[in-house]
């Protein structure tokens, strides 16, 4: 007994001491992440289990460049953007972050709301308005030391899929040469589902939020008071952020890979290869779950949901703040930074507004990481040469891999993209 409380204290202080990297991959898997992972393994099977393998070094080596950016500067990325690059590329990189992230947080909330809906019943509008002005004040009012400490645990909300992929009956050989061998083709269907896939790993608001809640780490540990303060930082410093982001990404495709086992071998098995409402996502569970199949499934959604809206917004409003220069950060109060908050309540009301269009909340969520994939492109590249400008990062540039890692980041995501439009295109 004794050394199972020892076990149990080294865990918890070693989960204690992941820090923004582990909470940005945990945020990865959000409702839209779920959705998308579902899709993927109810139409395809084990045909895509190798995108969340070659997949996961590229998310690594971009969210090190973000959480580097961050650390070392004290800017967030649109504040080194503004600082040190031109007014048009600042503009596009914050309007391509508030298409993307508006779409994604009402695609979120909507699934939420559809979920509650499942479970509990009573109006779609009654649940999606509960879940809005939840998430609002859970960022605004929730202070965020304490903030962050939730967020963490409510990720591991995820680990019910790995559970059920290992208890369902798995074609263990087939799963491993379907992860090592890649499968391709050209057809525009399983195109679409390679950038959403992509787009729901390595997403625009990952790389904004990460910058930011790095140097939201510096102000709370006391090296700076605001954002654009340059604080000290040691190699030490960097190694440890190294391998906490390395941990979140590594946590956030490990579920994604059980998402897609689960629903492969469950749903797809058995005929069910369209994913149309939140019931049949939640029928993946039932191996597991029994009849609680439909209560899990929706306390992963909105608690998920709850880690990832106010992350969505909260991506903007740091966008937005350093764009025009507001005053920023979680850790301030209401009345410290007023336009900062504003933007995180209207992002996130525009975004809850979105669903009274009575979009398929399942199909909103596989289009937004869509959407995602599409605007990764432009930005990655923008992240790349950042992380190499001395005058930002100083002597902790980008190594020789991580540029070569970065670069086909880029280039296998535009070459993904520019696929996929030929090949719809070619349909029409």
């Amino acid at each position: 007994m004794e050394k199972i409380l020892r076990v149990i204290k080294l865990v918890k202080y070693k989960f204690g001491r992941l820090g923004p990297g582990f909470i940005t991959g945990a945020a990865d898997d959000d409702p839209s992440g779920i959705a998308t992972y579902s899709i993927v393994g109810a139409k395809f099977g084990y045909g895509l289990n190798w995108l969340a393998l070659i997949s996961l070094p590229m998310m690594i080596t971009i969210q090190e460049m973000c959480g580097r950016i961050g650390m070392v500067s004290g800017m967030g990325l649109a504040g080194a953007i503004k600082k040190f690059y031109s007014k048009k590329l600042l503009l596009l990189a914050t309007i391509l972050l508030m298409f993307a992230n508006v779409v994604n947080i009402g695609a979120d909330l909507g699934a939420m709301a559809a979920s509650l809906q499942m479970v509990i019943g009573l109006p779609f509008i009654f649940w999606l308005s509960i879940v809005t002005i939840l998430t609002i004040v859970m960022e605004i009012f929730v202070p965020y030391d304490r903030y962050s400490r939730y967020l963490k645990w409510m990720g591991l909300s995820l680990l019910v899929y790995s559970l059920t992929a290992i208890l369902t009956n798995q074609n263990w050989i087939e799963v491993f040469i379907k992860t090592i061998i890649p499968t391709i083709s050209l057809d525009m269907n399983y195109l679409m589902a390679i950038v959403g896939f992509i787009g729901t790993s390595i997403s625009p608001y990952l790389f904004f939020w990460q910058a930011a809640e790095e140097v939201e780490e510096s102000i709370k540990e006391g090296k700076i008071q605001e954002f654009e303060e340059t604080p000290e930082v040691v190699e030490g410093e960097i190694h440890h952020m190294r391998k906490d982001t390395a941990a979140g990404m590594f946590f956030s495709q490990l579920i994604a890979y059980f998402i897609m086992l689960t629903t492969a071998s469950t749903l797809h098995t058995n005929g069910i290869t369209d994913i149309e409402t939140p019931q049949q996502a939640a029928l993946a569970l039932r191996p597991l779950a029994g009849n609680f199949a439909y209560l899990l499934f929706a306390f992963g959604i909105v608690g998920i949901g709850l880690q990832s809206v106010p992350i969505l917004a909260g991506s903007v409003a740091y966008s937005i703040a350093e764009s025009f220069g507001f005053k920023e950060g979680l850790a301030k109060k209401l009345t410290e930074a007023k336009a900062f908050y504003l933007v995180i309540g209207l992002s996130t009301l525009i975004g809850a507004l979105m669903n009274l269009l009575g979009i398929n909340p399942i199909q909103a969520l596989f289009y937004t990481a869509i959407i995602n994939g599409i605007v990764a492109v432009p930005l990655i590249a923008i992240i790349i040469r950042i992380a190499n400008d001395e005058r930002i990062v100083g002597k902790y540039r980008s190594g020789k891999w991580g540029n070569i890692i970065g670069w086909i980041t880029f280039a296998f995501m535009g070459s993904a993209v520019t696929t996929m439009f030929v090949s719809i295109l070619r349909t029409r």
